[in-house]
C-alpha cells in the first residue's frame, strides 16, 4: 500500500484521513516522516493554509505530501472563526477554550446557523498541485453535546445527521463531513 504523507500533528486531524483514506493509502503523519517543524499558518484563505503546510512538507522530505486546513464559519460572526478556528481562544488547539468563546459570542443571538469549511492540498513531489474542498452545514448548539470527535464537534449539530458531530460516530461524521467531502473531490482528480 502507497504511504501518504500528512502535513498535521492533529490526532484527530490524522485520525479521520486514515478513517476515509486508509483503504487507499497508509496514512503516516509528519512526524513520523521525520519532518518536525512548525508551519506557520499564515495564509488568508484555508487553500492557502494547506498549501503552505503540503508544500514545506514535499520540499523538505521529496515526498507527495497532503494537507488540510478546515474551520468552522458562523453566519452570526462574519464567518469567525475561519481560518483561526485552532486559535480562536488565543491558544492554539485548546478545544474547550475555543468552544467557549464560541458559545460566549453567540449568547443571547438567534442566527445560528454555521458550516465547516475543509481544503486539502496535495503537493506531489515534482511540485504538481491538486486540491479539493469540502463544505458541510448546520447550527451552533446552545450545549455541548457529545464527547465524540474534536474541536467545534460536540457544538455542531449536522444538518444532514440532525445531531452534532459529538454524538454522531465516526462513521456517520465521515459521511457527511466537510473534511471527507474535500478529500472524495481530490481523489476524483487522483
Amino acid at each position: 500500500m502507497k504511504k501518504l504523507i500528512v502535513a498535521s500533528s492533529n490526532r484527530g486531524k490524522l485520525k479521520e484521513i486514515a478513517e476515509i483514506l486508509g483503504d487507499r493509502y497508509e496514512i503516516v503523519s509528519m512526524a513520523e516522516a521525520g519532518f518536525h517543524e512548525d508551519v506557520e499558518e499564515t495564509g488568508t484563505t484555508f487553500y492557502e493554509n494547506a498549501l503552505l503546510k503540503a508544500s514545506a512538507v514535499s520540499e523538505a522530505l521529496g515526498c507527495d505530501a497532503l494537507a488540510d486546513d478546515s474551520g468552522l464559519c458562523v453566519d452570526a460572526l462574519d464567518g469567525a472563526p475561519g481560518v483561526y478556528s485552532a486559535r480562536f481562544s488565543g491558544n492554539h488547539g485548546d478545544d474547550a477554550a475555543n468552544r467557549k468563546k464560541l458559545l460566549e459570542k453567540l449568547k443571547g443571538n438567534d442566527n445560528r446557523k454555521a458550516k465547516f469549511v475543509s481544503s486539502v492540498v496535495l503537493r506531489k513531489a515534482d511540485g504538481t498541485i491538486l486540491t479539493g474542498t469540502g463544505e458541510t452545514y448546520g447550527t451552533i448548539a446552545e450545549t455541548e453535546e457529545g464527547e465524540n470527535g474534536f474541536g467545534y464537534d460536540s457544538l455542531f449539530i449536522s444538518d444532514d445527521l440532525g445531531k452534532s458531530f459529538g454524538v454522531a460516530t465516526a462513521e456517520e461524521k465521515n459521511s457527511v463531513s466537510h473534511r471527507a467531502r474535500a478529500l472524495y473531490d481530490l481523489l476524483k482528480k487522483l
